[in-house]
């Protein structure tokens, strides 16, 4: 199997086949475009369970000095995900593996790191396991997020035809941040200084906890964190997670301009590009939700419908095509080329 996620079909046929006991203990729990797993307690809150694993640190990901994912990141994307969740981040428990020849300084400075993300997203470290092992050839990292949904919240994350979908932000902002620095020498010879530093400041965007509670105290009906695959592989697990259809206009797909540089100069098609930063949302009126949002400071837009059946339409202008399965991330691609 190629690097990035396992495909959708081994991803149903391998591991969510042997996943399918149930004995009433999980509310929701794994499936497709689903992640976080739900647990139901007596009283007006509920349990949030999320986990998240990576390669951190440099020379992660195959590519020497570079990584896909920082320790924070990988915090920040399980926070999302409760956050997607309609639950409120409390905490996170760190499972560390690091290579034999790792210096006690690397290991203090992705600590203080995870620390500073957790102060900046009002979360705590709530334990965790570090361990060397010659079985890592780079640091790697598993967070599980631990959230409670809010009291008295309406949000039941079911999707349903006729629902419109709206989408916070723009596409593709956290690849974005991740080319601008990976080409930041060609990508200076090709646009002026100030457009590479703002797509590489991208990364000031990535969390979603704002708009996730202003669409919860709205109403909103589901909710899901866009991040590798892309916009088209964020829609397409809503969808799929629901055995629902989807119509969507790609025009109004919210997309910055630094972005668009910045995928043409890298061959990388910005629709499936990591989209971390950008959530997903139905609503009853997608309208309603966009005007709420906006009344909190977040941009939003109103992209489409979810509809019967399983056609996943993209509509461009007159043109019409049909959502493919999602492939493998375009930062991937761009890191092998």
């Amino acid at each position: 199997m190629n690097r990035g996620k396992v495909p959708e079909n081994i991803l149903k046929r391998s591991v969510l086949r042997q996943a399918g006991m149930n004995k009433g203990n999980v509310a929701c729990g794994a499936g497709i475009g689903r992640d976080c797993a739900i647990f139901p307690f007596a009283g007006e809150s509920t349990l949030v369970y999320c986990m998240q694993e990576a390669a951190v640190g440099p020379g992660a990901c195959g590519a020497p000095g570079e990584s896909f994912m920082t320790l924070g990141g990988l915090i920040q994307k399980c926070a999302n995900n409760l956050a997607a969740g309609g639950s409120l981040p409390l905490a996170v428990m760190i499972t560390l593996l690091l290579p034999e020849n790792t210096e006690e300084a690397v290991l203090r400075g992705m600590m203080e790191e995870a620390a500073g993300k957790c102060r900046e997203l009002s979360m705590e470290i709530a334990g965790g396991q570090s361990r060397v092992t010659a079985a890592a050839a780079a640091p790697m990292a598993v967070v599980a997020g631990y959230g409670r949904t809010f009291e008295n919240s309406r949000y039941t994350g079911k999707i349903e035809p006729g629902q419109d979908v709206v989408l916070s932000k723009w596409i593709g902002l956290q690849g974005t941040a991740v080319l601008a620095e990976r080409h930041r020498e060609r990508l200076l010879q090709r646009y002026p200084a100030y457009l590479v530093e703002e797509a590489a400041d991208f990364g000031r965007y990535l969390s979603v906890l704002p708009e996730a509670a202003a669409a919860v105290n709205y109403g909103v009906c589901a909710m899901h964190d866009a991040s590798e695959g892309g916009i088209f592989g964020a829609l397409w697990e809503l969808a799929e997670g629901a055995g629902a259809g989807l119509q969507i206009d790609m025009r109004k797909l919210p997309l910055r301009q630094e972005t668009v540089e910045v995928c043409e100069c890298c061959n990388v098609n910005p629709y499936e590009l990591m989209s971390g930063g950008c959530l997903v949302m139905t609503a009853e009126d997608g309208f309603g939700l966009v005007q709420a949002l906006a009344a909190e400071g977040i941009p939003a837009a109103a992209v489409g419908k979810v509809t019967a059946g399983k056609e996943r339409i993209l509509r461009n202008g007159e043109e019409i095509r049909y959502m493919n399965r999602p492939g493998r991330d375009g930062i991937y691609a761009d890191a092998s080329s």
